[in-house]
């Protein structure tokens, strides 16, 4: 599994940095990354952290400015469902949507797959891949609260981007490291960004 590439999802939820600098920490390792945004995603993007990212002709240095492009990366148009990670015989590591919006949630909970986002979760679901999903939205609805619970039902690990404050934290770029320190404990993908408790 550590072999097979991992799948990254940014959509429409506030707290896109998350998944940004996911994106950054794994460029920095071996794994080879699928990536999809969706359409809400990249306009809170542009919104919250100041990139515009081009979803017909995209370019890893237009959503992490400064980062060269690289052959472990691939991008997929959220509307294209001829794209590898959309089916089960493609082998993956596991998946991640982060941030994941309130709707792709929805989606993902009911498999409605309306888009490459919700498609690729939900064959994760069927595959018995690892799949995170990091809600950043609060508070949370009952109905959100229950989409949690089904994906959870289904094999989801609900991470929510929620970051401690006991590893000496000194500033914002911290804590968001506390959040991606986490998903990637629960991928298995070694790294630095944290003081672990105890250590």
């Amino acid at each position: 599994m550590k072999n097979h590439p991992l799948v990254l999802a940014i959509t429409g939820a506030s707290g896109v940095v998350y998944g940004q600098r996911l994106l950054q920490v794994l460029l920095k390792t071996d794994t080879d990354i699928h990536l999809t945004i969706s359409k809400s995603g990249a306009t809170v993007l542009e919104h919250e952290v100041g990139v515009n990212v081009d979803l017909n002709n995209f370019r890893v240095g237009d959503l992490i400015p400064g980062q060269p492009d690289s052959d472990r990366l691939r991008y997929h148009h959220y509307g294209n469902f001829m794209t590898p990670i959309a089916s089960g015989a493609f082998k993956t590591r596991g998946m991640v949507v982060c941030p994941c919006s309130g709707s792709t949630l929805s989606g993902i909970a009911t498999a409605a797959s309306k888009n490459l986002v919700m498609r690729a979760a939900d064959v994760h679901l069927k595959e018995k891949r690892p799949l995170i999903l990091v809600p950043r939205e609060t508070p949370l609805s009952l109905i959100q609260i229950e989409n949690l619970h089904k994906a959870c039902q289904a094999g989801a690990t609900i991470l929510p981007a929620s970051p401690g404050f006991y590893h000496g934290h000194q500033s914002v770029e911290d804590l968001i490291d506390f959040v991606v320190a986490r998903i990637l404990d629960h991928l298995n993908i070694e790294h630095d960004l944290i003081r672990r408790w105890g250590g």
